[in-house]
């Protein structure tokens, strides 16, 4: 909880004012039939997708796309082709910073889909998805299975054959409390302070944080999008990440998904780049509400019309898969094409492991099921489904 110091009263005892995020009011005798409508339309679209099988291919395109439209957003211009030969491990050139970004939102997004809903709105989500902590699990050692040697002294704890078993519990102590006196004194340098460059000194991000997720707890009982709505205005209200605006956005789907509405993280950032509504700091708590909830019809259009094509899509070249032997690489070939925005003849080759020769007989193979060729040009060639 962060506290306010008033400069006139440490003549006597200190007078603390805990800082607090007001919640709007909200007229939800008016708002409530338009809150179900959306939460009505939110769930049709996950059963939706959950009964076309595609759920995994779509989530996986949304999440390119998502990165290449949030950076769009904050003025920059990425080449979706570009970041998909990026996540492959195959640029063709060396990656821009733009390029970076665009991975790091790309990562966020995966990062908060491989836990349960949970765990994104909490500090540890978020220190993951700012990219400066690992996710839980990936990484960690793993135990050796069966007993350790008993000749091996490092697979045991320290003291552990000693018949005290309090000596290795003192031993930790002494050495943190030797670590302490150490930095006290100043023999082991201090954490250098960030650079007021590149981050305003005035701003403490962790009491933001704290104020956010105290407001994720206090809007737990609201209706989910208007929970969401909250959150998001809140993230901009308090400025929280100025260098990564896209995680608002992020953020404000994942409530979406905490709170059971959608298994998926829907394409905020592409409704809001399709919407005309552009906070200004001045609107009252019903635009604002108004406002997210037309940023959540756009975002749901995207993903229908992005699923129709996928389901179309599937059934062409499902025409063409039936015929094919059982060990044939083209249905895997189809994966590719219904998991991400572009395929080329190399990213093809590389992911099914055959040689390139191989992916253009399977490219002819598909004759008129065949996704539209997207760059138009002979030596570099793409296809895709749009």
């Amino acid at each position: 909880m962060a506290y306010q110091i008033r400069a006139g009263d440490f003549d006597d005892e200190p007078f603390q004012v805990p800082r607090t995020y007001a919640l709007p009011e909200l007229p939800w005798e008016t708002i409530a039939g338009g809150l179900e409508q959306i939460t009505v339309a939110v769930l049709r679209f996950d059963a939706r997708l959950e009964a076309s099988g595609l759920s995994a291919g779509w989530q996986s395109r949304c999440d390119m796309t998502e990165a290449v439209r949030a950076l769009l957003l904050d003025g920059h211009l990425v080449d979706v082709g570009d970041l998909v030969l990026h996540d492959a491990g195959m640029d063709v050139r060396h990656p821009t910073h733009e390029l970076t970004r665009a991975a790091a939102a790309l990562r966020a997004r995966r990062t908060a889909l491989a836990r349960k809903p949970p765990w994104p709105l909490s500090i540890d989500g978020l220190v993951a998805l700012r990219g400066i902590g690992r996710v839980r699990g990936e990484g960690d050692h793993v135990r050796p299975k069966g007993k350790p040697d008993p000749e091996d002294d490092e697979a045991y704890p320290p003291f552990a054959n000693d018949a005290d078993p309090w000596k290795a519990h003192f031993a930790e102590i002494d050495a943190l409390l030797d670590r302490t006196s150490k930095v006290l004194a100043g023999e082991t340098p201090l954490p250098k302070s960030r650079s007021h460059l590149v981050y305003d000194p005035d701003q403490d991000e962790a009491e933001a944080e704290d104020l956010w997720l105290e407001v994720v707890q206090r809007t737990s009982h609201w209706p989910a999008l208007a929970a969401a709505a909250v959150a998001w205005n809140a993230w901009l209200d308090l400025n929280l990440y100025t260098r990564l605006p896209w995680l608002g956005l992020i953020m404000a789907a994942a409530i979406l998904r905490a709170r059971g509405l959608t298994g998926q993280l829907l394409p905020l950032a592409a409704g809001f780049k399709q919407s005309k509504f552009r906070p200004q700091g001045r609107e009252g708590a019903r635009e604002k509400l108004d406002g997210f909830c037309i940023v959540v019809e756009e975002a749901l259009a995207i993903a229908n019309r992005d699923l129709d094509r996928l389901i179309l899509a599937r059934e062409l070249m499902s025409r063409v898969t039936q015929r094919c032997r059982s060990n044939s690489k083209l249905p895997g070939l189809v994966d590719l094409f219904l998991s991400r925005p572009l395929v080329t003849v190399p990213l093809g080759a590389k992911l099914l492991q055959v040689t390139p020769k191989a992916v253009d007989l399977m490219l002819a193979q598909l004759g008129g099921a065949l996704p539209r060729e997207l760059t138009g040009r002979t030596r570099y060639r793409a296809w895709g489904i749009v």
